[in-house]
């Protein structure tokens, strides 16, 4: 469904002529006349406007796969300026139906227990404690569409489940190590209610990544999230879902699949992804990001977050690295991963430049996270970056930062500033297959307020970028500290 939405809004953007108007284009999100959602109801702490957050696959982080392990990286973490340890579900994983050696996440056996495998709950409170003393929020991956098919609910609840008109538990998708949970018995969403809070009283976790988000009924999360707020003020909710209703009251921030996927074609039209059956749609990149980001803003909850992401656990261990996806576009694709609306998603060893994934269902050698090398202090820097500026604040224009284009004769050249107050960043990148002069079909962008943000040379602005070749600008002021 994800996909055929994308491509949908690929197909629409290059029905749309570019801009010519000799003005800077200002996107819809930022146009009064455009169409404008209601708000959303959810508060965010504010300190989420210019969060990352930051994927820690447990079973692959270290050697060891272990909480404890895990929690030595947290210095490193911190040093690297992440915000939100976002970790894999800590469950126990069922036995029946188990896929591979070590079985998935994704099937759990008991929703108030910790996997024995990854240590005891008194090394999960630690691993949260530490991560609150260096500054940082935990919320856990949870599982809410289904168990495993060995969860002591199957037992004892069996009336917890959804059956086919052979009277079989119902297995999702082509997921036949888990049982398809029933939404209509309120018992269960009682349980389940009661399941999310023991993690918060527990062991004071922050908030959760929900599963397959979007297979529950939204009245479930608009039910559930003021319980759970009343125990945690300040929950942090992310659901895996591109479905603009979880943000109306549930969710601060769901999954930017649009944005990813179009990224995928917008690679494969400049052949760096050779993925059979591909579509080749995008081939007007800077039309098509206009459009989706217009369309997004007139469909989503106005200071609804979406995270942006060039991998995570899925798109790594089923579609191939970033760097197979997007061959040299990759850099250039975290850049805007960042400075588009939105929060920016590390996955585990993405900070290392890990060119490789994971096996999924067992045991698979860890990342090299020592020494750290140039693409640790490439994200250090974008993370900086998020952090210093006002104008890359997540939200709605007054809450985060407004977005302003400089449409360029050429389609593959994404120009584009953010503002807010006093704060300015420009990005420039070229996503196509050729080396673009850079044109434009309105007013410029003045070099004069500019620094680069990578080099901290002053603003030159190139006449031309090779492909994949971006630039990022700030103003002076504040002072800038020398290039990490």
């Amino acid at each position: 469904m994800k996909n055929l939405l994308a491509n949908g809004l690929i197909a629409a953007a290059l029905a749309v002529p570019a801009a010519a108007s000799g003005h800077a284009l200002a996107i819809p999100q930022d146009n009064p006349r455009a169409p404008q959602p209601a708000p959303t109801t959810v508060q965010h702490p504010d300190w989420t406007r210019n969060a990352v957050i930051y994927e820690v696959n447990w079973r692959q982080m270290t050697p060891e796969g272990t909480i404890a392990a895990v929690e030595q990286q947290i210095p490193r973490l911190k040093d690297l300026g992440v915000d939100i340890l976002w970790v894999m579900p800590v469950n126990p994983i069922s036995q029946e139906g188990r896929k591979g050696e070590l079985g998935s996440y994704y099937a759990s056996a008991d929703y108030k227990a910790l996997n024995p495998e990854m240590g005891t709950m008194a090394d999960f409170r630690h691993f949260v404690k530490a991560a609150h003393d260096a500054g940082m929020k935990v919320i856990i991956d949870w599982v809410p569409n289904h168990t495993g098919n060995d969860n002591w609910w199957r037992t004892y609840h069996p009336d917890f489940y959804r059956y086919d008109d052979k009277g079989e538990v119902i297995h999702p998708a082509d997921w036949t190590d888990v049982s398809q949970l029933d939404y209509s018995n309120p018992e269960m969403r009682r349980y389940m209610i009661d399941a999310m809070a023991h993690w918060i009283y527990d062991a004071d976790i922050d908030g959760f990544r929900c599963d397959v988000a979007g297979m529950v009924p939204v009245d479930f999360w608009n039910e559930a999230r003021p319980q759970l707020e009343a125990i945690k003020p300040g929950l942090f909710m992310l659901a895996e879902a591109d479905n603009a209703p979880l943000l109306e009251h549930a969710f601060d921030m769901d999954y930017n699949w649009p944005m990813a996927n179009l990224f995928k074609e917008i690679a494969n039209n400049a052949g760096q992804y050779s993925r059979p059956g591909a579509d080749r749609m995008a081939r007007r990149p800077a039309v098509a990001i206009d459009t989706l980001l217009a369309h997004q803003a007139a469909t989503y909850p106005a200071d609804g977050y979406m995270m942006n992401m060039i991998t995570n656990h899925d798109f790594n261990s089923w579609e191939g690295t970033e760097f197979e996806r997007f061959g040299n576009l990759a850099d250039a694709m975290a850049v805007l991963s960042y400075t588009l609306p939105g929060m920016p998603l590390i996955y585990t060893g993405q900070e290392t430049g890990l060119n490789r994934a994971f096996e999924f269902f067992k045991k698979d050698t860890a990342p090299d996270f020592e020494p750290r090398n140039s693409y640790f202090d490439f994200y250090r820097s974008l993370n900086e970056l998020k952090h210093r500026e006002p104008a890359l604040r997540a939200g709605a224009p007054g809450k985060g930062g407004h977005m302003l284009r400089y449409p360029a004769t050429s389609p593959d050249l994404y120009i584009f500033e953010r503002q807010m107050g006093d704060s300015r960043v420009l990005v420039m990148v070229n996503l196509g297959s050729k080396t673009r002069k850079i044109k434009y079909t309105g007013s410029a962008p003045s070099p004069q307020w500019m620094v680069n943000w990578f080099t901290r040379e002053d603003g030159k602005l190139p006449k031309s970028l090779k492909p994949g070749e971006y630039r990022v600008y700030v103003r002076r002021t504040p002072p800038l500290n020398k290039p990490m």
